[in-house]
């Protein structure tokens, strides 16, 4: 079976298949690596002004629980950090002397982070209260900081720039030009602010699904509000940061746009088209609902603005039209509706009363944010294609010459599909351990 997969699949496209999978699997807990120590920071400043007990036990439950997501996303990171060498050398003898900066500033911020996770794990009681508190925040400022300086590499692969490249070889290299190149401010905010979203819906939804039940119906209320704080508000900035994010593609890649977008033939008064599946050999969408001018609106607010097609483009450095558009659908539409859960959460915040349909919808919509997150990165990185660095280096240029990728890809497969049933199994024991707590007090 495993020969049969083998010929199925070749080298490129087990060697995309794993990272695709190494990202995807690690962006989730990176994710929420980023966002649960501000909401467990939040449970504690209560805490300390209030003195509530309730407060302390959920603070007690989301620090175990960031430092098991610690864990797992170091994990996962550090795979992810290997696999660039293993199977993409090409790309790290393009890349490594010019975008390590953004590298290492991550590790500076990991290791911050991690000194943190242990002064607020063992500081209960041997530390000034505020003190222990502010350790917990430094958590999320560094696991924060973490994620901008990775998106900021990633960005570099969008956008290049800090260097020359002449006969083959990068010179003049600038690593802070590198690093602050023109895509890394609106990926950076998009990606972070999209962590926020997602994991606060993530939490909020497990909490209200869980109140729902009538478990532990204080704790679970109250940790479903914090969730849905920073969450709500996350998704109703998102769609400004998108907007802000899609004028920047227009710009530094329109190809992209095109794609994401089903724009098959460069016009003025180009139209927005909601839906619809684009197809490559005719180069029309089918059943889609077009808006007219909407995207010379979007991409250049101007209704009469040119947006250049995939026309512009030889068909060998198309992305996959199909892929790119589907996934931009699915990322834009789950946060509208997200937005409009955010919105409908403060008007039953400031009502005081959370009707239980509100409620069901919560824990229906737990899973939304992280489809998302997985759907935009889809755009990213497929969208960037046939390019590993954006019309420098070609992806199948950059891939391992070793053979046998497909073993490696039903290795990390199995690997990581063990580590996140583990991680979902001593989460939920944790939320288990603290209602038994919390009901019987």
């Amino acid at each position: 079976m495993a020969v049969a997969y083998g010929q199925a699949m070749d080298d490129l496209t087990a060697a995309r298949a794993t990272m695709a999978f190494s990202l995807g699997f690690h962006i989730i807990f990176a994710a929420i690596g980023m966002t649960m120590p501000f909401l467990m920071s939040a449970a504690h400043y209560l805490h300390l002004k209030r003195g509530d007990k309730v407060s302390l036990e959920l603070t007690k439950m989301w620090m175990r629980g960031v430092a098991i997501l610690f864990a797992v996303g170091a994990v996962s990171g550090t795979v992810l950090s290997f696999e660039l060498g293993l199977l993409w050398p090409g790309f790290m003898e393009h890349a490594g002397p010019i975008v390590g900066m953004p590298f290492s500033w991550e590790g500076t911020a990991f290791f911050i982070e991690a000194v943190a996770i242990g002064l607020f794990l063992y500081g209960w009681k041997r530390m000034s209260p505020w003190v222990h508190w502010a350790t917990g925040l430094v958590v999320g400022i560094s696991g924060f900081l973490s994620g901008i300086f990775v998106v900021a590499a990633n960005s570099w692969m969008n956008a290049p720039a800090g260097f020359e490249w002449v006969n083959g070889e990068a010179t003049g290299i600038d690593p802070v030009a590198a690093m602050f190149n023109r895509a890394w401010l609106h990926q950076s905010a998009h990606m972070q602010v999209a962590a926020v979203q997602a994991v606060g819906f993530a939490v909020g939804g497990v909490h209200a699904f869980l109140y729902l039940k009538g478990r532990a119906p204080e704790l679970n209320l109250k940790a479903m509000k914090i969730a849905m704080v920073f969450g709500a508000a996350a998704a109703l900035v998102q769609p400004l940061v998108g907007h802000f994010a899609g004028e920047r593609v227009a710009e530094l890649q329109p190809a992209k746009l095109a794609a994401l977008e089903g724009h098959f033939k460069t016009s003025t008064y180009a139209p927005l088209t909601l839906g619809g599946i684009p197809d490559e050999d005719t180069e029309t969408m089918h059943w889609g609902i077009e808006i007219p001018g909407m995207l010379s609106v979007l991409a250049h607010r101007d209704p009469a603005a040119e947006v250049i097609g995939l026309d512009q483009y030889p068909k060998e450095d198309w992305p996959p039209v199909l892929v790119v558009h589907v996934a931009f659908q699915v990322m834009v539409g789950l946060g509208m509706l997200m937005a409009v859960l955010g919105l409908l959460h403060f008007w039953f915040l400031k009502k005081g009363k959370f009707p239980r349909w509100f409620l069901g919808a919560l824990a229906a919509s737990t899973p939304l944010g992280m489809i998302a997150i997985e759907a935009g990165w889809v755009v990213t990185e497929v969208g960037r294609q046939p390019w590993i660095i954006y019309e420098v280096l070609r992806t199948q240029d950059a891939v391992t010459p070793v053979p046998g990728m497909v073993y490696h890809f039903l290795l990390f497969l199995i690997l990581y599909l063990g580590l996140g049933g583990m991680t979902v199994w001593l989460f939920a024991r944790q939320i288990r351990v603290t209602q038994r707590k919390v009901e019987a007090s």
